[in-house]
């Protein structure tokens, strides 16, 4: 196992605005004023979220003055830019790294477009490798964390002499619909964040980084369950995104994840005691609760993925990369087996065994 892909560096970047959880709510009850048939009910879903605060892409006062789709949309590339190039920045300093050395770029969002796609307009800011490959991933979701870094490494394992980053911005502010008084939104209001984060993965033959807490990759998975596109995702008009979040989620949860990890864990001769890091993408109280109780975990084991939604909600495809960085800072013991995982649209799971 010694000579597979490791996780060499992992950063995160948030917007410079930060704002407690109660002034967002009371900014919603604002902007929605004569709109909301029970205003307590938003009360109630924003209390229930989990979350204490979260960064903005934008000041709080600006979102009301986003008329157009194009104008959301464009505060999104600019945004997305400054974030991606701090988090790739800060990941290849972590890893011991120069930005010329990186072979491969994976970028992933679901909150925005732009064409040239953002990791075309950070070559140009970054001055990175103008041979550099770019995959530009758009509509994975919340999966898209952890299915960035089994694509890294698929990268890595055919190229084992080269280094790939992923890169996975999310700007849910900027995709939030004033006209839009729908339970979902109403919960996705509470809910979701805005940040980017940059994982570095190098191949196995190139020069290996310091420190132990740089895992290993050992092995990956995807699951996809068919006919299950209404749980998550995105409604698309001329008026931008409208969320679709089905109550189904938690329940999806329930019904696949244990047994998809355990069939996992057994193709590698591991079962689920085997693992002592459970890096889990924070989905919101009922997806992390209902994870728990599926996994049949202690409730310590999602110490990190709790604090992550705690501080900064729900950041889509980030999340993971997040919880991922808190274990990067507080390693386990070498040896120690983890698993990372998230799900998304689709609906879909990503898995991604670790070992420290």
């Amino acid at each position: 196992m010694a000579d597979t892909a490791r996780i060499a560096g992992v950063a995160s970047a948030f917007p410079r605005h930060y704002y407690p959880q109660q002034f967002l709510t009371n900014e919603l009850k604002r902007l929605w004023n004569g709109k909301l048939e029970n205003p307590k009910l938003l009360d109630r879903l924003h209390a229930h979220a989990g979350v204490e605060g979260r960064h903005l892409a934008l000041p709080a006062e600006a979102y009301e003055h986003l008329a157009t789709w194009g104008q959301a949309n464009q505060a999104w590339i600019d945004c997305a830019q400054e974030l991606g190039q701090k988090a790739i920045c800060s990941a290849l300093s972590r890893a011991g790294m120069a930005a010329p050395e990186l072979d491969a770029l994976f970028f992933v969002s679901v909150t925005g477009i732009s064409s040239p796609s953002i990791d075309a307009k950070l070559i140009n800011r970054m001055g990175l490798n103008r041979n550099l490959k770019r995959v530009p991933i758009f509509g994975l979701g919340c999966v898209a964390g952890a299915a960035g870094i089994a694509r890294a490494y698929d990268y890595v394992r055919a190229y084992p002499e080269q280094s790939a980053c992923l890169l996975a911005i999310e700007l849910c502010s900027l995709t939030f619909r004033q006209d839009d008084c729908s339970t979902a939104n109403l919960i996705s209001s509470g809910l979701f964040g805005d940040g980017a984060a940059a994982v570095i993965v190098r191949g196995a033959q190139t020069e290996s980084p310091n420190g132990s807490n740089r895992p290993r990759i050992l092995a990956t998975r995807s699951v996809f369950y068919p006919g299950s596109e209404h749980v998550m995702g995105w409604d698309i008009s001329e008026k931008g995104f409208r969320v679709v979040l089905s109550p189904e989620v938690p329940s999806m949860v329930e019904r696949h994840l244990a047994a998809d990890v355990d069939v996992f864990l057994a193709d590698a001769g591991l079962v689920r005691s085997d693992i002592g890091a459970w890096v889990l993408h924070p989905g919101g109280p009922k997806v992390l609760q209902a994870t728990q109780a599926a996994l049949e975990l202690a409730p310590e084991a999602l110490h990190h993925s709790w604090e992550s939604l705690r501080k900064v909600g729900n950041l889509s495809s980030a999340s993971v990369l997040l919880v991922l960085e808190r274990f990067m800072q507080q390693p386990p013991a070498p040896g120690t087996y983890g698993l990372l995982a998230a799900m998304g649209p689709g609906f879909c799971s990503e898995l991604v065994l670790l070992q420290w």
